[in-house]
C-alpha cells in the first residue's frame, strides 16, 4: 500500500464540557471541504485504514479530521468489556459535538462537512448527519453498520454512499436493509473480492477513490 503525499497533520484537542479528545487535523491549501472520520470498533485516530483514506482525500484537496471517540479511561474499559464501542448514542453525541467544534474553528468553519464512518462509526455518522442536517453535506460508510442507526435514518438529508466488501455477506444485507430506510440520494457500492476490512490488494484504494469522488461531487453542489 503506497501512501500519497499529503499535508502534515497537526495535533488538536477537542474540548468537551469536562474532558477533551485528541485529534489529527490536516487542511490542504484551498480545501474543497472537510471530512470528519468516525472510526470503528476498538480503533482510534491512528487507524491505519482511515489514515490511508485521509491521505487520499488530502491529496485531492479535502481537509480531514481523525479523532478518538473515547477517552483513555473509556478505552481501557472498552478493551475488556466492549461496553462503549456499541454505545451508538454516546458515539453519535461525540461526533455531533465535533461537528459543532469544527464549525467554529477559523481553519474549517467555511468548509462543507462530510462524515466518513467505519463499522460502528458509520452508525454514529448517520445519527450525527440526521442531527446536524444543516451542516453535513455528505456521508460515506466503509464496511459500516448503518442498521445500528435505524431510528435516525429517515431524518438523514446528506447524500450517503455505503461501501461494503463483496465477501462481507452479512454486512451487505444489513446495508441493504438500512439503505431502504434512507429518504435521500444514496448508493450501495459492493467491492468484489473484498472482505470486511478491505485488506486485499488494491481494495482499500478503491474505497478511498470512491469516497473521494463522492465527497468532491457533493461538496461542489453538483
Amino acid at each position: 500500500m503506497t501512501n500519497p503525499v499529503s499535508p502534515a497533520s497537526i495535533d488538536v484537542s477537542i474540548t468537551f464540557k469536562d474532558f477533551s479528545l485528541p485529534g489529527l487535523l490536516a487542511v490542504p491549501e484551498h480545501s474543497k471541504g472537510l471530512v470528519v472520520f468516525a472510526h470503528g470498533s476498538g480503533s482510534s485516530r491512528f487507524s491505519r485504514r482511515n489514515r490511508f483514506v485521509a491521505e487520499i482525500l488530502n491529496e485531492a484537496g479535502i481537509a480531514t479530521l481523525l479523532f478518538d471517540l473515547l477517552t483513555p479511561e473509556e478505552e481501557d474499559i472498552d478493551q475488556s468489556t466492549r461496553e462503549f464501542r456499541f454505545d451508538i448514542d454516546l458515539l453519535t453525541d461525540r461526533l455531533i459535538d465535533v461537528i459543532d467544534w469544527v464549525s467554529l474553528k477559523t481553519a474549517t468553519a467555511a468548509l462543507p462537512i462530510g462524515l466518513f464512518g467505519a463499522s460502528t462509526g458509520a452508525a454514529a455518522a448517520l445519527g450525527a448527519a440526521a442531527a446536524r442536517a444543516d451542516k453535513v453535506a455528505a456521508v460515506v460508510s466503509r464496511g459500516g453498520r448503518p442498521d445500528l442507526a435505524l431510528p435516525h435514518l429517515s431524518k438523514v438529508k446528506a447524500p450517503t454512499l455505503l461501501i461494503v466488501g463483496g465477501e462481507d455477506t452479512v454486512v451487505i444485507e444489513l446495508n441493504r436493509q438500512a439503505a431502504a430506510q434512507l429518504p435521500i440520494e444514496h448508493r450501495l457500492e459492493i467491492i468484489p473480492g473484498a472482505t470486511h476490512l478491505f485488506e486485499e490488494a488494491g481494495k482499500l484504494e478503491q474505497v478511498a477513490n470512491l469516497a473521494c469522488a463522492w465527497f468532491l461531487h457533493h461538496f461542489s453542489g453538483s
